[in-house]
């Protein structure tokens, strides 16, 4: 364990990329297998591989209550080191007492790790983490407590502990990326290169995958300019999940990686007719459905709203038929449907997607109200299948995915008539999936998200039109040969919203506000990515309700790096959509740009801050604008 701080050490010590990589590396191949696999996941800032849904739950004040016992030092003595170090492993570093030598070795914390997971009680635990900290030196234990904490904070992406095992093993990095991706575990994809067999690795459900980005453009002729033929959606106010479905059971994941399969309980099991294994991605909305019956009813819940893309006609004027609200004869697997079903899914098609503002009261819930179910309903809008029948899907074009979606959504279509068909015939009433759902959930509707094709710039403009007209942000632009590259921000999927240029900013620094908010932390400091380090681009003070500033207050307050008085640094982990009517170069903040009269659109909960933009895409609006 001392050689994984030590080495930890080493790479906080420097800035270059591949001197990083070259001390994992090294590290990483002088130890065995089974020892380096270890040390991939404490690499990767975590106690076990990402796919395991198991938390340690040790919290703040108990690891503080615990360091203090061991040092001997007061609560004052410990506050003054955190502020100088703003970090909870450096705190421990300072505070412990030597050892005359080091006793701990890696699978000796990781099993003390899965006894601290498994205990139940803060006093059990802390007797645990004690017991396991007294055995540490003090640079051991600094790094013991980061990895509690979940972040090194050595400059050390998960992506460089891949390019370490590539390099240590001489594997091929994009085989050792795509293992990583399927499995979740980095401990197991070392296992895998280290004898030759990353091929091997298959798709583990149930473990959340990265999700593809797009680019923003800011015109019709633009976007075009990149490909042609474009499959085009709306793009909706949502939040962005992916749905896995094995054997009846649903989970749902956002983009930060976290299951939100609690937020929203009608999804799941309006999911579970699907009839085989799969991965979905799709958005979910508040939504509003048109007049009709419930969309509770057995099958209703499952409406394809556009077939495959290679069937919509080449006349934007035509597809326009193909936009919920605008037809009520959008569902290519409806022969045959009951008439006492037809205005459920009139109901659903001829609904609308709610602003971003609705939806977000339901977000962060565990429990769910009835009256908020009622009041905030959503839908899942499915645009993309990763994985179905049992075959990874990322490396078909989205051609060919389009297609394998429909068929997937009307055989859960047909799955769920059929089931209401002969439940109907028993009892005499139509049947609802309540067997599926705790009492009192609807199901909510799946929908297909419409798909149009654009071959000229009128096309596209005319769809961004109509798309503003019902409420929607703007369009999503999609080359139909693009393959599903998760994580990657390219050119092959487009998002053209245009009202206002916006930026997706990390948080780096508060000040207390003036006035009716004296007292709160109003005023934020935000910065993009330069490499790896982020670097102020702006500040901000209006856009946020005062419930939210209070609510970010508390967090903020809680998540300090450096106090200054009236204004604090704080940990980089708070991404906000900010809005600016345009840019200028400056040399009032470290990247050499400012906005111009920013504001806050929204906190960006569903994005990680590893997402957030970059001074790369700054430098595109700038000379845009120009």
């Amino acid at each position: 364990m001392l050689r994984f701080a030590q080495t930890c050490e080493a790479v906080a010590g420097t800035t270059k990329k591949l001197e990083k990589t070259a001390l994992v590396s090294g590290y990483l191949t002088s130890l065995p297998t089974d020892d380096a696999a270890i040390a991939a996941i404490f690499f990767s800032g975590r106690p076990f591989p990402s796919y395991r849904d198991t938390p340690l739950q040790v919290g703040g004040a108990l690891l503080w209550r615990t360091i203090a016992e061991i040092s001997g030092k007061s609560e004052a003595e410990l506050s003054e080191i955190y502020r100088r170090h703003g970090d909870a492993g450096s705190v421990t570093a300072e505070a412990l007492p030597p050892r005359p030598a080091s006793v701990l070795t890696l699978h000796t914390v990781q099993q003390t790790f899965e006894q601290i997971a498994a205990t139940r009680g803060s006093a059990p635990k802390a007797q645990l983490l004690r017991q396991l900290l007294e055995q540490a030196t003090p640079l051991e234990g600094k790094y013991i407590v980061k990895i509690i904490g979940g972040d090194l904070r050595i400059g050390l992406k998960e992506s460089l502990v891949e390019e370490a095992i590539a390099k240590s093993f001489a594997a091929p990095l994009d085989q050792v990326k795509r293992a990583n991706m399927l499995l979740g575990d980095i401990g197991e994809t070392l296992r895998l290169a280290a004898t030759n067999r990353l091929v091997d690795a298959h798709m583990r459900l149930f473990h959340p995958i990265d999700f593809m980005l797009a680019s923003p453009v800011d015109s019709p002729e633009e976007a075009l300019s990149y490909f042609e033929n474009a499959a085009v959606e709306n793009k909706y106010d949502g939040i962005r999940a992916h749905a896995h479905i094995c054997g009846g059971e649903v989970r749902l994941f956002s983009r930060t990686r976290d299951e939100i399969t609690e937020s929203f309980p009608e999804i799941p099991p309006a999911l579970a007719w699907l009839p085989q294994d799969s991965v979905l991605d799709g958005e979910i909305v508040a939504w509003s459905c048109g007049a009709g019956a419930p969309a509770s009813d057995a099958w209703s819940h499952i409406v394809t709203a556009a077939p495959a893309v290679e069937a919509e006609p080449n006349s934007v004027g035509k597809l326009s038929a193909r936009i919920p609200a605008q037809s009520e004869n959008l569902n290519p697997c409806g022969a045959g449907i009951p008439a006492r079903h037809a205005d459920p899914v009139s109901a659903a098609l001829s609904g609308r997607a709610l602003p971003f503002s609705t939806l977000q009261q339901r977000l962060g819930r565990k429990k769910v109200s009835p009256r908020l179910l009622r009041d905030v309903p959503v839908a899942y809008l499915v645009f993309d299948v990763l994985y179905a029948d049992g075959k990874l899907l990322f490396e078909r074009p989205l051609r060919e995915r389009a297609k394998i979606l429909d068929a997937l959504l009307c055989g859960a279509g047909a799955a769920a008539r059929a089931k209401d068909t002969s439940a109907g015939a028993a009892s005499g009433s139509p049947q609802s999936l309540f067997a599926f759902a705790a009492p009192d959930v609807p199901l909510a509707p799946i929908l297909r998200a419409p798909v149009s094709i654009a071959h000229t710039p009128d096309d596209l403009e005319s769809l961004f039109t109509a798309a503003r007209a019902r409420g929607n942000e703007g369009l999503m632009i999609k080359d139909l040969d693009s393959l599903y590259t998760p994580g990657r921000r390219g050119k092959s999927w487009l998002k053209m919203k245009r009202e206002l240029a916006t930026l997706d900013v990390v948080v780096t620094a508060v000040e207390y506000g003036h006035g009716k908010r004296i007292g709160v932390l109003s005023d934020y400091s935000f910065a993009v990515w330069d490499g790896d380090r982020l670097v102020n681009i702006g500040k901000a003070y209006s856009g946020l309700t005062d419930a939210e500033i209070a609510e970010m207050t508390k967090w903020f307050l809680a998540h300090v790096t450096r106090d200054e008085g009236m204004r604090l640094h704080v940990e980089p982990k708070i991404v906000l959509e900010v809005a600016f009517n345009n840019m200028m170069r400056s040399d009032r903040h470290e990247s050499g740009y400012a906005l111009r009269f920013p504001r806050i659109l929204r906190i960006r909960t569903d994005k990680p801050p590893a997402e957030a933009d970059t001074i790369e895409t700054a430098k595109e609006i700038y000379e845009r604008q120009k």
